[in-house]
């Protein structure tokens, strides 16, 4: 792509131009590691559950071309297209959420997934991109007084969508679109007592939860108190991150992915404070802070009322969702089943990501006449 000259007109190299490649290089190098940490830490875990060695690797390869064909393809599309395909998206996977509770497949006690063509996917990580985008647009038209309630749209999403997590259940995610959704009022101008209002519910909905579901109440019981219950894999990922010391103990060394079932997925950070150290872990920290500093600068210089609450949503969820996995792996909070972006295996998370930053990245193109980082710029399809 680096022959594009800049008076190409063609598609690409419109899009060459006016994307943010310092971005798309981060996120590509989030999965090109990704992919060879899938090779590192999943053998062990397909062998316990008896399948092929590289089962999880020959899924997560051919997921690969089509997740990478989503993210480009969406980063090519207008922030008008963008809020079309959010309605659309949103709309789909409520109808998909509505179907897990029927004939949902039941994991742990969770119905989050449905089986299709061979394939288990999981609605609700379609879903928060597709809200944050519709979130978006609609306190931007309260913003510009269209006389569209948007506020109250809005609002009334978030609330049916956190409606849905509960009933799966998934209260970690619920959380998580909350508190993204709260930062979102917050740079939408709203007042703070509605602010303080929104994540105010979110606080009773965690206490409501904590009292009356069990896995939850067990959860944060074992976080505050670890000698109330079965800590294991908590107490073996931090075991893992002081072996691997500053530097690991190398390439295939690792003992954590024998024993943790979800090392290749909710725990994938403490094998790379094993076999990687402490030192990999840190630039892995940077790769993602990179991102989210980065994209919210950009995005906050954006004149465009939707762009600026749409991409700053996003990186908002996208950021949020790796500092919660890292933190649990090092027993900052309580276990929660989320994956690290691009990093952890999972069909339903790499094509929703893919999908999220190639939203994020859509958004933040170069415009005609619009100052991005200090510019103005040429024409972008």
């Amino acid at each position: 792509m680096s022959s594009f000259t800049r008076t190409d007109t063609s598609i690409l190299g419109q899009w060459w131009w006016t994307v943010d490649r310092w971005i798309l290089g981060a996120i590509g190098s989030l999965i090109l590691i990704g992919t060879l940490l899938t090779l590192a830490a999943s053998p062990p875990v397909a062998e316990r559950i008896n399948v092929d060695s590289y089962f999880f690797v020959k899924k997560h390869l051919m997921m690969l071309p089509l997740a990478l064909t989503i993210l480009f393809a969406t980063s090519m599309v207008s922030p008008n297209n963008v809020k079309r395909m959010a309605v659309g998206l949103f709309i789909g996977a409520l109808a998909m959420m509505v179907l897990t509770l029927t004939i949902g497949e039941e994991r742990n006690g969770a119905q989050r997934w449905l089986s299709l063509a061979g394939m288990s996917l999981q609605p609700s990580e379609f879903m928060k991109p597709a809200l944050i985008v519709f979130a978006a647009w609609m306190f931007s038209e309260q913003n510009r007084n269209s006389g569209v309630p948007g506020n109250l749209i809005a609002l009334s999403a978030w609330a049916i969508s956190i409606g849905m997590l509960a009933m799966q259940p998934d209260f970690g995610q619920a959380f998580l679109l909350t508190v993204v959704i709260g930062a979102m009022f917050f740079v939408a101008g709203m007042p703070m007592l509605l602010v303080g209002g929104l994540l105010g519910a979110g606080v009773v909905g965690g206490v409501f939860a904590y009292m009356y579901v069990p896995h939850v109440t067990s959860r944060i019981d074992r976080f505050l108190d670890p000698s109330s219950g079965d800590t294991f894999q908590v107490t073996t990922a931090m075991n893992a991150f002081m072996q691997g010391g500053p530097f690991g103990r190398g390439p295939g060394e690792g003992t954590v992915k024998r024993i943790l079932p979800d090392a290749h997925t909710d725990y994938i950070f403490a094998v790379v404070g094993e076999e990687f150290g402490m030192i990999a872990c840190l630039l892995l920290v940077g790769l993602f802070a990179f991102i989210v500093l980065r994209g919210l600068a950009r995005a906050f210089a954006a004149e465009d009322h939707f762009v600026q609450l749409a991409a700053s949503g996003l990186i908002f969820l996208f950021g949020l969702q790796a500092a919660i996995n890292m933190a649990v792996n090092l027993n900052l909070l309580p276990s929660k089943g989320m994956t690290l972006p691009f990093i952890s295996y999972g069909g339903s998370s790499l094509l929703a990501l893919s999908l999220t930053a190639g939203m994020i990245l859509a958004l933040l193109r170069k415009r005609p006449g619009v100052a991005i980082g200090g510019a103005s710029v040429g024409r972008s399809p």
